[in-house]
């Protein structure tokens, strides 16, 4: 059997954001009930993690200039298509300079994020749905739905408006206008897809650096004003 997440995160990782801090899961509670061809499972997402800039050793720096130097570089590298080949290489670079690595520090106040999936075995179908607690109320401006999967597997991006990409043509954060779009393994001949929906906006992207990062997917960014979000990733072998 191949491991084919990588780096990714997987489907349906909740991801919530104040601003340009983004807070991750460190902790999840499982829960699994079979009906039929039908597998559900329910996770409560514990959001505890923020992510950081360490050394070897753990020792975590804990600077804002660097902070707001690297949030600037992340935005440019996302937003502005021509700076991100120099802007990347930049970053990798001043990471190998300074021994940089990404690590993640738990917070002292968690959100709970509860995610059902429903798992249908006979048409390849992955529902999603999750419910937020309120979540503008505690500070939150934003909150993402993850779909990734490895960069060295899914290579090519399609979706219905004709658009065929492969590697780096692909981007690292640009917003999806289709209908439906999706990742495909030229290798495996495996895909995953699914569709744009009303209230939120959907992000593609594919990033392979180095060692530390290999993904391919998609979020959904949902205003933090809304309490539940459903959406389906279909799974199939294409022809």
């Amino acid at each position: 059997m191949e491991d084919m997440a990588e780096e990714a995160v997987g489907f349906g990782v909740p991801v919530l954001k104040r601003g340009l801090q983004a807070y991750f899961p460190g902790d999840v509670e499982l829960g699994v009930k079979r009906t039929g061809t039908t597998q559900m499972v329910s996770a409560i997402y514990n959001i505890n993690l923020v992510e950081k800039i360490g050394r070897p050793g753990n020792a975590i720096l804990d600077n804002k200039l660097i902070y707001g130097i690297k949030y600037f570089l992340a935005a440019v590298i996302r937003q502005i298509h021509p700076a991100r080949g120099i802007m990347t290489f930049l970053s990798s670079s001043v990471r190998k300079l300074f021994n940089l690595k990404t690590t993640y520090e738990r917070v002292q106040t968690s959100t709970l994020v509860k995610i059902t999936y429903s798992i249908d075995e006979l048409d390849g179908a992955l529902v999603i749905d999750a419910n937020f607690d309120d979540l503008s109320r505690m500070g939150f401006t934003e909150a993402i739905i993850m779909n990734e999967q490895g960069a060295h597997i899914f290579d090519r991006y399609f979706d219905s408006s004709g658009v065929k990409l492969s590697d780096e043509q692909i981007g690292i954060w640009d917003e999806v206008t289709a209908e439906e779009a999706g990742f495909s393994s030229s290798a495996h001949r495996l895909a995953f897809s699914l569709q744009r929906l009303p209230g939120s906006r959907l992000f593609r992207g594919r990033e392979r650096i180095d060692s530390r990062l290999a993904w391919s997917g998609f979020g959904y960014s949902i205003p933090a004003s809304i309490r539940s979000f459903k959406c389906t990733v279909r799974i199939g072998i294409l022809p």
